[in-house]
């Protein structure tokens, strides 16, 4: 017997479904069944099922010989199911990596409940995903009415005959008589299991028509055969279900809605509350007004309209009366001791900057610095440092009156430079993926990319802040502009690599809470212009297992994806994603484990081996393009070992291959070549040039 039966009704779903299965069969939770019912699907469904059943025994497929319908094809799978607990899954959702591992947890620990209900997420067909927003801590009745956020016990299922219903909203009855069954132990889960694709067209969910009516039906199904307590628990919970059908346009026609209303109301009148009704969309259901629910709703729709608008025209006055305040501001001299410092578009004090502010202070104390960050970032700037909020009064007087201006991307707002000002544009990153004009040529990585805008970005700049010549050749074809020289004095954040102090490797790893004599990996994956969110492509759990227990894996996801990496729980893993400084979690590794990441050529600065994991190296080069073969095996092209499966990858450490001494000749040709100005002494010779007119270091 399985620990899980996973069922999943298939008709229409071709376009989704491998991935569907392939979601349950790749979890790290192995003992399951996987259940594909047919349900006499005209398009490929089940030869991908047939397919799939094949390659792994824990599938099978059932097939009907006619359609009938996601209800019966449910209960055929679960009929057929073995396992402990049921799970039902649409053949175009997905199974999030980890998930049956994370609910057989938590099973566990509530000592098997009837009903596990779990939190989701969705994704449009944009690729745009949000929260599902149930809120699990209320009543299970207020969760989404649907048959895959939740596990059932299946000796549950059976004692309580529960069965999903033949026609549209199928899983009303089952789901609430569940919620509402005597003595039924139900325990929650915050943790998103399942991923709901919304499709743009071809789903019921997308079909308007009278179809949708028999939601109506479901609820008098349930309410007539309810005793008065639980009749008087769901009413709520059905009105509000029902008005959320009525005001979903891709449920209801307008045609439909004075008709769909009608039966809604008359639902509500014969079972709903004797007392007051609590909600204007229950008031008008108990009046059965459909006036009164309009008014209502278009009251929402102004109400919501009033304020954005309103919101427009104060942004509207407020950016009028900036320009003009600004504008004054241009007339009035520059400050000659005023820097003003941004990085990674306004997210906080970091990067090159962050250590040529630091240095500022040391050497020219004369130099107030000022950061910009965003409103949302102003938190994460250090005490003593003073900064300016985007947008704002001070702001624009600041960008207007400070004599340098220092970046590593670009000022917000459309400032004008002017004469006397010198911008220092510092970069972040050594170019391994094509940029600037280069990026032309890759389309699809571009999301409308103004490439004249980049053209007058360029044209301001004095200075072009260089870690190597490679650097230099490509920031010089790629943002062409005879208005700025190339500074090549390597990067200033690299400093720290040469100047850590004795004991600070130690001292970090205390404070990251990574024990003595463990050896530490940093894996810090980049952005992928073609992917949504932190997919990292390998099972972190399944691969520090793997390493054994001397291992620990530092866990840092794009700055694109967030604060978290929404890592389980693991003693062998530290999500280390919203960790303020990169230098100090690469000072804290023994090794580097990347792809595609302009770290690599940072963490050549310390001598210790940098692994390569690239499983999708052909596709990231088709799609973003590079400029030179990472992974050929060339001296000062490859920076150590190289995987392009987790397999690799694990062999890689198994059989110390990722710190061999063929290893360490390619780590010394890659660092000669991208390497060779920094020294620890970066920040200083920019300071130098920058603010005391060239003056020699300091012997």
């Amino acid at each position: 017997m399985s620990r899980f039966s996973v069922v999943v009704p298939a008709h229409r779903v071709q376009g989704y479904l491998r991935e569907c299965l392939d979601s349950v069969l790749d979890q790290s939770f192995g003992d399951l069944e996987l259940i594909v019912v047919d349900d006499a699907s005209p398009d490929a469904s089940a030869a991908i099922a047939a397919e799939c059943a094949e390659r792994d025994p824990r599938a099978q497929l059932v097939r009907v010989p006619a359609h009938a319908g996601t209800g019966p094809a449910r209960n055929i799978g679960a009929d057929r199911a073995t396992g402990t607990y049921l799970l039902f899954l649409d053949g175009d959702d997905l199974l999030k990596p980890g998930a049956l591992e994370v609910i057989a947890e938590a099973l566990d620990e509530a000592e098997d409940p009837d009903v596990l209900l779990f939190a989701h997420d969705r994704v449009d067909w944009w690729e745009n995903v949000r929260a599902g927003g149930d809120d699990l801590a209320g009543d299970p009745l207020g969760v989404t009415v649907a048959a895959w956020n939740r596990v059932f016990r299946r000796g549950f299922w059976q004692e309580r005959r529960l069965a999903f219903s033949e026609g549209p909203y199928e899983d009303v009855v089952p789901v609430r008589r569940a919620a509402m069954a005597d003595g039924a132990r139900t325990v929650t889960l915050d943790t998103p299991c399942v991923r709901w694709r919304e499709r743009r067209g071809g789903s019921f969910a997308k079909t308007p028509g009278r179809a949708h009516f028999a939601v109506i039906g479901r609820y008098e199904e349930l309410l007539a055969a309810a005793d008065p307590a639980d009749r008087a628990r769901l009413v709520p919970h059905a009105a509000a279900h029902l008005l959320a059908v009525l005001d979903d346009a891709g449920r209801i026609a307008p045609g439909d809605r004075r008709d769909f209303f009608r039966g809604a109301a008359r639902l509500y009148r014969t079972y709903g509350p004797a007392g007051p009704a609590q909600t204007p969309g229950e008031r008008a259901l108990a009046t059965a007004s459909y006036a009164a629910y309009e008014a209502h709703r278009k009251s929402r729709s102004r109400r919501s309209s009033v304020t954005r608008k309103l919101k427009d025209r104060k942004k509207k006055l407020r950016a009028r009366v900036m320009r003009l305040t600004y504008r004054a501001d241009l007339r009035r001299p520059l400050d000659p001791h005023l820097a003003v410092y941004g990085a990674y578009w306004n997210r906080g004090v970091s990067c090159n900057p962050a250590a040529i502010h630091a240095k500022a202070r040391e050497l020219a104390p004369h130099i107030r610095g000022v950061w910009v960050v965003s409103s949302r970032n102003k938190h994460k700037v250090p005490a003593g440092v003073e900064y300016v909020i985007e947008g704002s009064r001070r702001y624009w007087q600041t960008m207007a009156r400070a004599t340098y201006l220092i970046n590593n991307s670009s000022f917000p707002g459309g400032f004008t430079k002017r004469p006397g000002q010198v911008y220092l544009q510092t970069h972040h990153g050594t170019p391994l993926k094509k940029m600037g004009l280069d990026q032309r040529r890759y389309p699809a990585g571009t999301h409308g990319i103004s490439f004249q805008k980049i053209l007058d970005h360029t044209d301001q700049w004095d200075l072009s802040l260089s870690a190597n010549p490679h650097s230099t050749e490509v920031w010089e074809r790629v943002y062409p502009s005879t208005a700025y020289q190339s500074l090549e004095a390597g990067y200033p954040r690299n400093d720290v690599y040469f100047t850590a102090v004795a004991g600070e490797t130690l001292r970090l790893r205390e404070e990251l809470g990574v024990a003595d004599g463990r050896t530490v990996l940093l894996y810090a994956p980049t952005h992928r212009d073609y992917q949504k969110g932190f997919l990292p492509g390998l099972d972190l759990e399944r691969f520090v297992r793997a390493l054994g227990e001397e291992y620990v894996l530092l866990v840092r996801a794009h700055y694109f994806y967030g604060a978290e990496a929404g890592l389980r729980a693991h003693p062998q893993l530290v999500d280390v994603t919203g960790h303020p400084r990169v230098e100090d979690l690469c000072l804290a590794a023994d090794a580097l484990i990347t792809d595609y990441s302009s770290l690599m050529f940072d963490y050549a600065c310390l001598d210790r081996p940098i692994v390569t994991y690239a499983p999708d190296w052909q596709a990231y080069r088709l799609a973003r393009g590079t400029y030179f073969d990472l992974l050929s095996g060339r001296a000062g092209e490859t920076p150590g070992g190289v995987a392009t499966s987790e397999d690799e990858l694990v062999e890689l450490f198994r059989g110390k291959d990722w710190n061999s001494a063929g290893t360490a000749e390619l780590r010394a040709a890659f660092r000669d070549r991208f390497c060779p100005y920094d020294d620890g002494g970066a920040a200083e010779r920019v300071v130098r040039r920058l603010f005391l007119e060239g003056q020699a270091p300091r012997s």
